[in-house]
């Protein structure tokens, strides 16, 4: 079996053939372009793991665009429509609405592991629309929507896939047409998982109950998640079933920022040998830059990655001062990270509700202001495919040497938030931004304690994980300064929703 007609290196068609092999005894042929209906997936996990640049995502597009052309219906969480008896179906999922934007921006429709564990249950009437738009149905008749509504919709849903994005171009909002949520079902058929090193076990065992067929895609080099004594699932698979990428892809001209991730794989290597590297690569490419302070007006949309808490809590303090933000209220335009959803069992539809809305936790957030109701805030999820929200929020801004937080917006139960100007690099997994401010001082910190993680010193994954972050910029932050921001905090960079703001868990109009 041969790779398609991409300019593969030969780890990459060999992780191809071993993967394409797999899907032939489930009865989808890639090289022919065909599927047998008869023939499930049958039960079984693969890894596909590979540093930084070594071409997993690239992989991944060209297999879902593979298994697509075969006939392989690309499940987009949604909207589904009616089950075919004939119908073979792929998900392609990340942990973070940050992480399946970034596939979604690389043209793969990916979308959250949430959001395809809950689907949702539209309105009847509203129903029809979705199912026009899906090709399943004949053009309908919608009281109160005029044709010029249902046109918005067509066209908009022929630019971007998006029921619910088409719905709210029509002018509907989501409290209209989505009753609620439910628990998935029905299984799927395969799941392409990337940044699996975020997966913990239990994600992998609500997957399993899914998918017979997981296509894990992971960075071995990056952080594992908490309480995994540094294993990730993939780690614990037969080596049979693990495909390894070596070869590192770069553009036309070197990648700085690679080039550093990927040095510190030397077991030689010390901190200021490769803080020495750093400036070297300043001194010769834009790309990677020194920096003696902290810029508060990146922080707004990019949080400065740091080790330690306590190093956050102040570099928070210190955005917050240097914006002139009030103690006791946020500004529009101040980021924040969901830290979890505090309800009670028996509020468990308000629960799926909040988190298929994109406030899972680790979702990165942007105040937009006070809801309408008090405890409400309205915010823009970034990554989500529906961004703007108002939901009843718990935001909690710390402060140094104090255990109690401030709470400056309080919900009696809803989605909480920390303030996202600072962040961990173990919370920044799965995320990437144009620009990164790696605070470096902290990286000292972590290599003067000879910590080590999985025999690797704690400090290298810190600054793997860092580095791997910036897309077209590094900032090595060498002084704990703050450089005052050249211009207020504003919210006119963030796109809008295409319709009216989503409601969420209660709030009216």
């Amino acid at each position: 079996m041969s790779a398609p007609a991409l300019r593969f290196s030969h780890d990459q068609a060999e992780a191809w053939d071993r993967v394409a092999d797999a899907f032939a005894g489930a009865g989808i042929d890639l090289l022919e372009g065909t599927l047998r209906p008869d023939a499930p997936a049958r039960a079984q996990v693969m890894a596909v793991v590979g540093k930084a640049g070594s071409g997993k995502t690239m992989l991944l597009a060209a297999l879902a665009k593979a298994l697509a052309e075969a006939g392989v219906d690309t499940i987009s969480g949604d909207y589904e429509g009616r089950r075919r008896k004939d119908r073979r179906t792929l998900a392609i999922l990340a942990p973070t609405n940050k992480a399946a934007s970034v596939l979604r921006n690389r043209g793969v429709p990916a979308t959250t592991i949430h959001r395809i564990l809950y689907t949702p249950v539209y309105d009847p009437e509203y129903e029809k629309i979705a199912e026009w738009l899906a090709g399943q149905g004949d053009r309908p008749v919608v009281e109160g929507l005029t044709d010029l509504a249902l046109d918005r919709a067509k066209a908009f849903y022929d630019q971007v896939k998006s029921i619910p994005g088409a719905l709210a171009a029509a002018g509907l909002r989501g409290s209209d047409f989505i009753l609620g949520w439910k628990r998935r079902e029905d299984p799927l058929d395969i799941g392409f998982v990337d940044e699996a090193s975020m997966l913990d076990e239990r994600q992998l065992e609500d997957l399993k109950e899914i998918f017979p067929m997981l296509i894990l895609f992971g960075d071995p080099a990056q952080l594992a998640p908490v309480g995994q004594s540094g294993e990730m699932v993939f780690d614990r698979l037969p080596e049979a079933r693990k495909l390894t990428l070596h070869r590192i892809h770069r553009q036309e001209e070197d990648n700085p920022i690679l080039d550093l991730a990927h040095a510190l794989a030397d077991p030689d290597l010390s901190f200021e040998a490769f803080e020495a590297m750093v400036a070297a690569a300043a001194r010769r490419d834009d790309r990677v830059r020194w920096a003696e302070r902290v810029d508060a007006g990146l922080m707004a949309r990019s949080p400065a990655l740091v080790w330690r808490n306590q190093t956050r809590i102040r570099l928070i303090q210190a955005f917050r001062a240097a914006y002139g933000a009030p103690p006791d209220e946020l500004l529009p335009g101040e980021p924040l990270i969901c830290d979890g959803i505090e309800l009670p069992l028996k509020h468990r539809k308000k629960r799926i509700d909040l988190e298929a809305r994109g406030l899972i936790k680790g979702a990165q957030v942007i105040y937009l202001g006070p809801g309408k109701k008090p405890g409400f805030a309205r915010l823009h999820v970034i990554g989500a495919e529906d961004p703007q929200v108002s939901a009843a929020s718990i935001i909690k801004i710390e402060f140094p040497d104090e255990e109690e937080p401030f709470i400056p917006a309080a919900a009696t139960m809803g989605a909480a938030f920390l303030h996202g100007a600072a962040v961990t690099i173990h919370k920044a997994q799965g995320s990437q931004w144009d620009e990164v401010q790696v605070f470096a001082p902290d990286l000292f910190v972590a290599a003067r304690t000879g910590r080590m993680e999985a025999g690797i010193p704690l400090w290298k994954r810190l600054a793997y994980v860092a580095i791997t972050r910036a897309e077209t910029r590094l900032h090595w932050v060498v002084r704990n300064r703050l450089a005052r921001p050249a211009r207020p905090l504003t919210t006119d960079d963030l796109p809008r929703s295409a319709g009216p703001l989503a409601l969420s868990a209660g709030e009216e109009d």
